[in-house]
């Protein structure tokens, strides 16, 4: 195995938010694993489930875990008639699951300067991109106000939300530092809009809900979902002067398409 590119991991625990369509595993680690918050690891399951058989499909996924737990967490919606999360999903503890040695993407809070407001806006299971920087002291010294934006259609869809009070709780220097919004589009929720992000952008009034501006000389935002919401907030940003960084430049957007 040392001669691969991945390393078979166990899962050790399994949490179904909504019955056959939201779900989160857990697995082991190997101790050679390291991450940064906000990047993504290659899963690997074989497409024939044989004994002995090799990962032939993969499919990215956020950790949930902060780089320094003894494990790794992942969460994960059902495509229905999909390749891989149905198989992912009927995984039972001690089911082995393959994992890439390498950890991939760039939506870290390394892209950005010190200071300022760090916007997370994310759809559906896009929020577990931002699970393991909320739950880095780092992230909590750099940005001065940090917003969430949490985009579903249901409000079941809300998912969690006792990890996210404890990680304000335990790293806010203040109650005004961290903002959380829960936004379902299809379902009233008491004090929010039922509208999704993008349409919430072009109005100003995510801005209200925030009481901040999404103003490019103090913002910094990353994009994480559903790729049509990433790419039609990307556009709405975009006109107004948010870019990603370039080679030497620090920028004021970080996108990771999550599907």
């Amino acid at each position: 195995m040392t001669q691969e590119k991945y390393t078979s991991q166990i899962v050790t625990a399994r949490t179904e938010w909504i019955p056959g369509k939201l779900f989160s595993i857990v697995t082991t680690k190997d101790p050679a694993f390291a991450f940064i918050p906000g990047q993504f690891a290659r899963l690997g399951l074989p497409e024939n489930p044989q004994p002995d058989a090799k990962p032939d499909i993969w499919r990215a996924y956020s950790m949930v875990t902060p780089p320094q737990a003894n494990e790794l967490a992942f969460y994960s919606i059902v495509v229905p008639d999909g390749q891989f999360s149905p198989r992912l999903h009927d995984l039972k503890v001690g089911d082995a699951v393959y994992i890439d040695k390498t950890a991939f993407g760039f939506m870290t809070i390394e892209r950005f300067p010190q200071g300022g407001q760090l916007w997370m806006l994310a759809t559906g299971t896009g929020l577990s991109a931002y699970l393991p920087m909320l739950d880095d002291p780092q992230t909590w010294r750099q940005f001065e106000r940090i917003i969430l934006v949490h985009g579903v259609r249901q409000a079941d869809e809300l998912t969690y939300q006792d990890d996210i009070a404890r990680f304000a709780r335990s790293h806010a220097a203040s109650d005004q530092q961290f903002v959380y919004l829960p936004v379902p589009s299809r379902e009233p929720l008491a004090g929010m809009p039922q509208a999704r992000i993008t349409a919430l952008i072009e109005s100003g009034q995510l801005e209200q809900l925030a009481g901040a501006s999404l103003d490019p000389a103090v913002a910094r935002v990353m994009l994480c979902g559903n790729p049509a919401m990433v790419k039609d907030a990307r556009k709405i940003l975009a006109d107004r002067g948010f870019a990603p960084g370039r080679r030497g430049v620090a920028g004021t957007l970080a996108v990771e398409n999550y599907w």
